[in-house]
């Protein structure tokens, strides 16, 4: 019964510390941004409104699915993110903030596999912002923190590099719907060059 009620109450006390994310350390912080030529709407329809099959449109990641009850993007909405095919390093990540009428949502994340992230202390910003009918910027503000610290600077090129890709990845998701994956994206990015 001892036992038991240690279990409990080590499970209480882990459910509040992932429960809650504090950004209380000292993280980096950088912005990518790419001016693509659709609507508004286009853009947060592919990144935000379809976020559990971000798949679709990011280079790195094998596979997406909705989490936790998740159906569509919205605030709570969770997703997982698998970066292998074992399904062994991934991202699980959750809307923390949802503002479509001022075009931009937040993402935590919640867990982190294979990822010098700490999720305490991790979190990006997606911007969707029209510069005419169909011009449209995508801005991505990424917070993060990594496990050990000190990686933080090498992290950060790397996870520059990852955004961009992404984003020339949504590009070419939305202009011909086709997916865009480690196997196509060397092609794809010639498209773009």
């Amino acid at each position: 019964m001892r036992n038991l009620l240690l279990i409990v109450i080590m499970s209480m006390a882990t459910f509040t510390w992932t429960a809650a994310q504090s950004m209380s350390k000292k993280y980096k912080t950088f912005t990518v941004s790419r001016v693509l030529p659709f609507s508004q709407e286009k853009v947060w329809a592919a990144v935000a409104d379809d976020y559990g099959n971000i798949a679709n449109s990011h280079p790195k990641i094998i596979a997406s699915n909705y989490v936790e009850g998740s159906l569509k993007g919205g605030e709570k909405a969770q997703r997982m993110c698998y970066f292998n095919d074992k399904k062994t390093r991934l991202l699980k990540e959750e809307i923390v903030e949802w503002k479509p009428a001022e075009g931009y949502f937040v993402n935590r994340v919640l867990k982190a596999e294979k990822f010098p992230v700490n999720t305490d202390n991790t979190r990006a910003t997606y911007m969707v912002k029209a510069l005419g009918p169909n011009k449209t910027e995508f801005s991505m503000k990424m917070e993060f923190r990594t496990k050990p610290a000190i990686m933080g600077a090498m992290a950060q090129g790397q996870f520059k590099k990852l955004l961009n890709d992404y984003m020339l990845a949504v590009e070419h998701h939305i202009a011909t719907g086709e997916s865009v994956t480690a196997a196509n994206f060397k092609d794809v990015k010639r498209q773009y060059d």
